[in-house]
């Protein structure tokens, strides 16, 4: 009975050979396909037409005005697009964007990010022979004229500029720089306080440098100032509330100096 089960030497040493081919059939296929792969992925996809392209941030403007701004076509690849020309003309082509950040992801995708302008005030200005709002950010830069389809929110309007025939992308002079900023952070910290005036005059100074004349939005008395921040603007308006409870021939507050003064409305030339 042994015998019928004896193993052929032939048989058993030409398993493990099958075993050791399939094996390296198997690894020699594995690394063309996963060559393949490699080779299609970063020798084919980067210049095929992108795949996809997300713009995130600012929505007022339709999708393919900023793609035809920004010289993306249907055939524009992952290796064609110059990022840095992109966001160059994207803030040159719309007034509205303040930034804009052009992102590439291997191998194929593309994202744009925009940042719209906030606007810090108003001004009025002449637009053939009418007066129109337009509003500005804290750069000085008008980037709406006019109400249109974006509803700013309540902003103080700033008086004493000349403004005439506006265009979008225009810049209001550099020496108001400084006040349009503290604006923009009074604006960020404490909206309600610029919710409290309803206008911002500004008055040169025959040398240098102006002053501001601010007009509470539920006061009659206004109030002179040579520096607007945060704790000015919140002081004035208490000392306005203080004043205005105590005396009612108040027209004016001159907080010039360290020292408060009054000026009574028969005194004043508005």
């Amino acid at each position: 009975m042994a015998g019928d089960y004896i193993l052929n030497e032939d048989t058993v040493s030409a398993s493990p050979r099958r075993l050791e081919k399939f094996l390296k059939a198997f690894i020699i296929l594995a690394f063309l396909v996963l060559g393949g792969k490699m080779i299609w992925l970063m020798g084919v996809t980067p210049f095929r037409p992108l795949s996809r392209i997300d713009i995130v941030g600012y929505a007022g403007i339709p999708r393919e005005q900023i793609l035809a701004a920004a010289g993306i076509t249907g055939m524009s690849s992952y290796f064609s697009t110059d990022v840095r020309v992109m966001e160059t003309t994207l803030m040159a082509s719309f007034p509205v964007i303040q930034s804009a950040r052009v992102f590439r992801h291997f191998p194929d995708r593309l994202q744009i990010v925009l940042e719209a302008r906030r606007p810090v005030a108003a001004a009025l200005a002449t637009v053939g022979g009418r007066t129109v709002p337009v509003f500005f950010d804290s750069q000085g830069v008008i980037f709406q004229i006019g109400k249109g389809e974006r509803e700013p929110p309540l902003l103080p309007v700033v008086s004493g500029i000349t403004i005439e025939n506006p265009v979008l992308g225009m810049r209001l002079p550099v020496m108001f720089g400084s006040f349009f900023r503290q604006l923009e952070r009074i604006g960020t910290a404490s909206p309600e306080l610029l919710t409290a005036i309803s206008e911002i005059r500004i008055t040169p100074k025959p040398f240098d440098g102006f002053n501001l004349t601010l007009y509470p939005v539920h006061r009659r008395t206004r109030v002179l100032i040579n520096e607007l921040n945060e704790e000015t603007l919140r002081y004035t308006l208490l000392m306005v509330d203080v004043v205005a409870s105590r005396e009612s021939g108040i027209a004016m507050i001159d907080f010039r100096s360290s020292i408060a003064s009054y000026i009574p409305k028969e005194a004043s030339s508005e």
